[in-house]
């Protein structure tokens, strides 16, 4: 009954938020079955699913589920290797339950050792990157299927290439429409209008869009060589009966089930979708304004759920979507509720809004998404991490340039070892305390071990005995250690043995004695 307060509470946000995902999931769905070389209903089917079913399962209120474009190479390879797409299902099926094991065994925690300046990293890149990828679609001159986020573009060319590209081949009536969707999008982010009670409640996106098709219907009814052309449209499917839809669905085949590379391609579907999905999870967590701490596990579970299901459908494999889920923020989404709303809008859209969908000019939504990208991005966040200091700025900036000229996993990889460099660097520094005290006999040391000793202070505890002065009396204390890592108190022992030879004496207190292994 709480939760159904909170959801009936937050309509007049979640509604309008949902209407705003719905906008930009329609054309990446499309896009993406496209590039993925399926069939282009299998990607709707995915966002149905994600909206309708995984948004109430999932262990985030506002993360939102649909097909990545970050499986897109996965999904094509997958068809080709298996010889056809009803034979691919079958391994979106085996994903799922995969999937599924995982939550159960709690690997959703590995979303927890994503350092922050990573996560943040990845957010700004992936704002540089709806920036850089929607210009030419709001330009009207870039025929690459819209979501398509990696920086070696299916046409040969990149993504900076593009944009000069663009620049020669605008088409104008697009870039008007564009241009006045962009206008209408900023002026309803001005305060003055978010406090008029029926502004607030009727989403910019909305405005937008209905605008673009009116001023597109006026250029083809008086300016014909304005009008946008079918290639820069929303493209979506007509469905006039079931027995249409039943010809647009696909189902599993269970030919393949003998062939290994069944099971190696559902276990790539699993890993890669289940990482993408942690990383936007976690990501979505840090741009929460009530910051909700997302379930991982049952995130995991979620996904399993809504991969079997979408196999069974003829739908391609799905993850939580950073760009759908940032939207959703952006857009003022406060409950799962938003998602769902998105999930319903897209089914109708399928049976009943074809038509209009279809009318709908790509830089109007391209106009949508850059907005989205500039909040993702915004200078102000680049300055709040540099303050922090290079240990947090350098991992935030090579993630930021790893994820923009390779993809998104790549990028979060690199991104994370220099992280962990740092994190190490952090640990070398602070296992313990140091002090001095100068006697009249010899000089005394007192090393006082920190709460936690583990085996990434190991180089730094033993670097600090190899260089204490000889003929010293060192005091090793860890009576406020709640653990001492194994290897740490094997080469404290092995110093307390040898340390005679410099004429070190060297006493031991609440340090556990261990044995250790003669290796000759």
């Amino acid at each position: 009954m709480k939760n159904s307060s909170i959801y009936l509470a937050n309509l007049s946000k979640d509604i309008p938020a949902g209407l705003v995902v719905f906008f930009v999931a329609l054309p990446l769905c499309l896009g993406i079955s496209l590039a993925s070389g399926a069939p282009l209903f299998s990607g709707i089917v995915t966002g149905i699913v994600g909206g309708v079913l995984v948004a109430w399962l999932s262990g985030s209120q506002l993360s939102v589920s649909g097909p990545a474009a970050g499986l897109t190479v996965i999904v094509l390879n997958g068809i080709e290797t298996l010889g056809s797409f009803e034979s691919f299902l079958l391994a979106v099926v085996i994903a799922g339950f995969l999937q599924l094991l995982l939550g159960f065994i709690k690997a959703g925690v590995i979303g927890l050792y994503f350092p922050s300046s990573v996560i943040r990293g990845m957010l700004a890149a992936i704002g540089l990157i709806l920036i850089l990828k929607q210009i030419p679609h709001f330009l009207g001159a870039d025929e690459d299927f819209f979501g398509e986020m990696q920086f070696f573009q299916p046409d040969g060319r990149n993504t900076f290439s593009e944009l000069t590209y663009s620049l020669s081949k605008i088409q104008v009536g697009a870039f008007i429409i564009g241009l006045v969707s962009l206008v209408v999008l900023l002026l309803w982010d001005l305060p003055a209008l978010k406090r008029n009670k029926f502004l607030k409640l009727v989403p910019g996106a909305l405005v937008a869009v209905v605008l673009a098709i009116g001023i597109n219907f006026f250029f083809m009814s008086f300016m014909p060589a304005l009008a946008v052309s079918s290639t820069h449209l929303v493209n979506l499917p007509v469905i006039g009966s079931f027995s249409e839809l039943s010809s647009e669905l696909q189902f599993l085949s269970l030919e393949q089930l003998a062939n290994p590379s069944l099971y190696i391609v559902a276990f790539t579907i699993a890993i890669v979708a289940s990482l993408e999905t942690l990383l936007s999870v976690e990501a979505t967590d840090k741009l929460d304004p009530h910051k909700r701490r997302s379930d991982t596990n049952r995130e995991l579970k979620a996904q399993g759920v809504g991969n079997i299901v979408a196999g069974l459908l003829g739908g391609l494999p799905m993850t939580a979507v950073i760009v759908r889920s940032s939207t959703n923020v952006a857009a003022g989404g406060q409950t799962r509720v938003s998602g769902f709303v998105h999930g319903i809008l897209l089914a109708l859209s399928v049976f009943l809004l074809a038509g209009v969908m279809n009318m709908i000019p790509l830089s109007a939504l391209a106009a949508v998404l850059l907005v989205v990208g500039y909040k993702l991005t915004k200078p102000a966040l680049f300055r709040a991490q540099f303050k922090l200091g290079f240990e947090q700025f350098i991992p935030f900036v090579v993630t930021i340039l790893a994820i923009l000229f390779t993809d998104l996993l790549i990028g979060i990889c690199v991104g994370l070892a220099v992280g962990v460099f740092y994190i190490l660097k952090a640990n070398y520094k602070s296992p313990y305390f140091y002090h001095k005290e100068e006697h009249k006999d010899r000089e005394v040391i007192r090393i006082k071990l920190s709460e936690h000793v583990s085996f990434l202070n190991k180089a730094s505890i033993i670097l600090t005995l190899d260089h204490l002065p000889d003929n010293s009396h060192v005091i090793i204390d860890g009576e406020n250690s709640a653990f001492i890592d194994y290897d740490v108190l094997e080469s404290i022992q092995e110093f307390s043995k040898t340390a005679h030879e410099r004429n070190i004496q060297v006493e031991l207190l609440n340090v556990q004695e261990v044995a250790i292994m003669d290796m000759h």
